[in-house]
């Protein structure tokens, strides 16, 4: 928890002044005044891969993809410029390569969340702070029941014109009786940094987490080739524990391509006039 404090207080800070054509208050409330009350939430996506430290087959090989969204429950500004939403996303495991083509999990990752954002002295947005509770469970039981609970606190900033940063930290639970060493490999946060290099066409995205016993990291490579706005060629390196919940404390080291639709939850943190022309 120190460690996600102490980034956060260096992102607060290298974050006022990191360039001049930040969103007013008054455009932030319009822009959420204007946007679907229905929306995606995290990145919908289908990609598919092979292991990168197992011989590659029909059995070792699979596809991943992801369902989420939210929908805006009030568009007026709650106590303290705050807006809530409800959210649902849905992780799966595809084994398309073998027989049949079971799946191997689905997880299921309904959640609220308080949406604010934060202001500087000037009225200008300087990052978004998130205060979400969740459940995500693979929805199966007796040996095979993967669940848990999590209410976290995050903050969004962008400390370069074309760098942002996300710190999350959780604080998990009922989760002891079925899986009671999971947070030795989900750990209590996590960090993640989007790199922007060319305007709406190429980014990367790092996320690391480190539980108390081990860790993860995943890249992405982010290419939009088409004209359609959020439509992106996607790359995925995933190496490290916990990115299925059935087999949490199994190593896993794969590389996924694919499409991806892209969120905008960021978009706030964007230059003012690159959002104003949307």
């Amino acid at each position: 928890m120190k460690f996600f404090t102490g980034m956060l207080l260096i992102f607060l800070i290298f974050s006022s002044n990191i360039f001049a054509q930040r969103l007013s208050r008054q455009q932030v409330q319009d822009t959420i005044s204007k946007i679907p009350a229905f929306s995606m939430y995290e990145d919908n996506l289908f990609i598919t891969g092979v292991p990168l430290n197992k011989d590659i087959s029909t059995e070792t090989a699979d596809a991943k993809y992801q369902i989420s969204f939210r929908q805006l429950l009030t568009r007026n500004a709650l106590p303290l410029d705050s807006y809530l939403f409800l959210t649902y996303t849905q992780k799966a495991f595809w084994n398309v390569y073998r027989f049949s083509s079971p799946f191997e999990e689905i997880i299921f990752n309904p959640g609220i969340h308080l949406s604010k954002p934060i202001f500087d002295s000037e009225d200008k947005i300087i990052g978004t702070a998130f205060l979400k509770a969740e459940h995500q469970s693979n929805g199966r039981d007796s040996i095979y029941s993967r669940s848990w609970n999590n209410v976290s606190l995050s903050f969004h900033v962008r400390i370069l014109e074309k760098t942002t940063v996300a710190v999350e930290a959780w604080l998990p639970f009922r989760y002891e009786e079925d899986n009671p060493d999971l947070m030795d490999y989900l750990g209590y946060g996590e960090v993640n940094i989007l790199q922007e290099f060319e305007q709406d066409k190429i980014e990367a995205e790092l996320m690391l987490r480190k539980g108390s016993e081990k860790g993860a990291l995943r890249l992405r490579f982010f290419y939009r080739p088409f004209k359609i706005e959020n439509l992106f060629l996607m790359a995925e390196w995933f190496n490290g524990y916990g990115e299925e919940l059935i087999s949490y404390d199994a190593f896993t080291n794969m590389v996924r391509v694919g499409f991806v639709l892209r969120a905008h939850e960021l978009n706030f943190l964007k230059p003012a006039p690159r959002l104003t022309s949307q």
